[in-house]
């Protein structure tokens, strides 16, 4: 039995979202494209690899990843290059993406035999909290001045649109698309322009999505501008396929019945604490209710309060679900807390450990 906690990935529930990522890529001629800022564990780019076509960055390091580990286009965006680093983006990637016209003109010399793009902004989104809102007031996330854009397109051959966030509700998503288009529809339609990245956040993967109706939408689009579209998924990709497991190490009563366990949110589950939420747990039923509790000093280190069929007890384990978007890619070392370890369930049900830390890794990480 493998030591917890530990992040376990599902190949079987990872099969399912790419078997409808591969439906939509088929459908609508859309190339989808993994989001490494969301999920980056590369020990399952075997099987993602099959069914997407490569990936999209935000730094170098993410661009290297993705040249290193997974098949296909190395998209690269950030939203600022340094000197010192855009030689190597250029060259472990396909295509790249400037945030602003400054980084365009700044490095148009250097990316001269480059497929280059431009990041847009269309001033709205549907992201429900103002720190993910790329719309935000104020925004540093692309361009919104047609005219200027104007005056440099003939440096360009595409643009990336990400304003999509945790959107489920198709209706919303084609209503941003039609403002998208009424804004910058005589850029798209320039003949020099022939790709657009719609980023991600399009939640196509979840249950009862009318994907019929997404692919045409897509198909819609890219055939009344000439360009080939591109997705971004990020949670798309992996939503529903990784838990992470846990062991109840004491048990108090303080008003309410409090467990804690040996993973921390500050450490293991950071957009809990970011956003407020609550994890999730299967099973969560019963008579019994806990406040789940990290390890860590932090007062606020709670997972959430649960329903469970009988008292918990020390040595128990507990299963959050839908662990894999923005968990891994942001654990650290809060507290000394150790980090959890990476499983897969391979296809044929048997559980192998692919990664652990210990304290090396926490030594190493600090000087």
């Amino acid at each position: 039995m493998i030591k917890t906690p530990y992040y376990l990935i599902d190949k079987a529930a990872l099969l399912r979202n790419m078997e409808k990522i591969a439906y939509v890529r088929e459908h609508s001629g859309a190339k989808a494209l993994l989001a490494l800022k969301c999920f980056a564990t590369w020990s399952v780019f075997d099987l993602m690899s099959q069914y997407m076509d490569g990936t999209t960055s935000s730094s170098l390091n993410e661009v290297k990843l993705g040249k290193l580990k997974f098949a296909g286009e190395t998209h690269a965006y950030s939203v600022a290059y340094s000197d010192d680093e855009i030689a190597e983006v250029l060259a472990h990637s396909d295509k790249i993406i400037f945030n602003s016209i400054g980084q365009l003109t700044r490095f148009t010399d250097a990316s001269a035999h480059h497929v280059r793009g431009l990041r847009l902004n269309p001033g709205v989104s549907s992201s429900a909290f103002l720190i993910a809102d790329p719309s935000r007031p104020f925004s540093r996330l692309g361009e919104s001045d047609t005219d200027k854009v104007s005056d440099v397109i003939l440096q360009i051959s595409g643009f990336m649109i990400h304003n999509n966030c945790e959107n489920n509700d198709f209706a919303l998503f084609d209503e941003m698309l039609r403002g998208i288009e009424d804004k910058f529809g005589h850029l798209l339609s320039q003949p020099n322009i022939n790709w657009v990245s719609l980023g991600g956040g399009i939640h196509f993967t979840g249950e009862d999505y009318p994907l019929e109706h997404f692919c045409a939408r897509l198909k819609q689009f890219s055939e009344r501008y000439a360009v080939q579209v591109y997705l971004e998924p990020g949670e798309a990709a992996i939503t529903e396929t990784t838990s992470l497991e846990v062991t109840v190490l004491d048990t108090l009563y303080n008003g309410k019945q409090l467990a804690i366990v040996d993973s921390s949110i500050e450490a293991h589950m950071l957009d809990l604490l970011i956003y407020r939420e609550t994890a999730k747990m299967a099973p969560e039923h019963g008579a019994h209710q806990y406040m789940v509790c990290g390890k860590s000093c932090l007062a606020g280190d709670i997972f959430g309060e649960f329903n469970f069929e009988h008292p918990l007890k020390v040595g128990d384990r507990l299963s959050f679900i839908d662990a894999a978007g923005y968990t891994m890619v942001k654990k650290n070392w809060f507290n000394g807390v150790n980090m959890p370890a990476i499983a897969i369930r391979q296809l044929d049900g048997t559980i192998e450990q692919v990664k652990e830390f210990g304290f090396s890794d926490f030594v190493n990480s600090l000087s």
